[in-house]
């Protein structure tokens, strides 16, 4: 093969390798619940998005939920859900625990993003700790950016809100 031409594919190999960036997976979901739940993890319960659940999700999300149900578990109260969200280019794989309609844990799983990886920080994070949702489906208080990670502080802003509402909407709707 001509030199020139070996040259010109290692270079386009290179140029497409430096643009993939590996998932970061912190925790795994097994994990995740073993934080959540100390004792025991609870069985897996489905949470149905029925047409005014959506419209209300879609509103906090700023587009349609990607499904119908969604999967959580809850114990004595406390709820854990885990959501995948797009920051820039990729989704964000969270988990969020509710209990008295308060944020009290929450934690990055996945990060796929080249930038703004700062999120999965506990300096970050400890910010959404008692955090609730108001009746206008914002948080009652304001989440500190990170300088080059906006769309995913956004994308974190809008799970931990759709974690409050599910919370809030699983207490007074039929769950299987």
């Amino acid at each position: 093969m001509n030199k020139h031409i070996k040259l010109g594919l290692l270079l386009l190999v290179m140029i497409f390798a430096s643009n993939l960036q590996a998932a970061e997976q912190y925790l795994k979901p097994e994990q995740f619940l073993a934080e959540a739940f100390a004792d025991s993890t609870p069985k897996q319960q489905v949470f149905w998005v029925t047409r005014d659940i959506a419209k209300q999700a879609e509103k906090i999300l700023g587009h349609a939920p990607n499904q119908l149900r969604q999967r959580y578990w809850k114990v004595d109260g406390k709820t854990a859900w885990i959501f995948d969200e797009i920051g820039k280019e990729e989704p964000i794989t969270a988990g969020f625990v509710v209990s008295e309609g308060k944020i009290v844990l929450a934690r990055v799983l996945t990060y796929r993003e080249s930038r703004g990886g700062e999120v999965r920080y506990t300096a970050f994070l400890k910010q959404y700790l008692g955090a609730e949702l108001q009746e206008d489906q914002h948080l009652n208080r304001n989440i500190d950016g990170i300088s080059g990670a906006t769309l995913s502080v956004n994308a974190m802003n809008r799970m931990v809100r759709l974690a409050l509402y599910f919370d809030r909407m699983s207490r007074i709707e039929k769950v299987d």
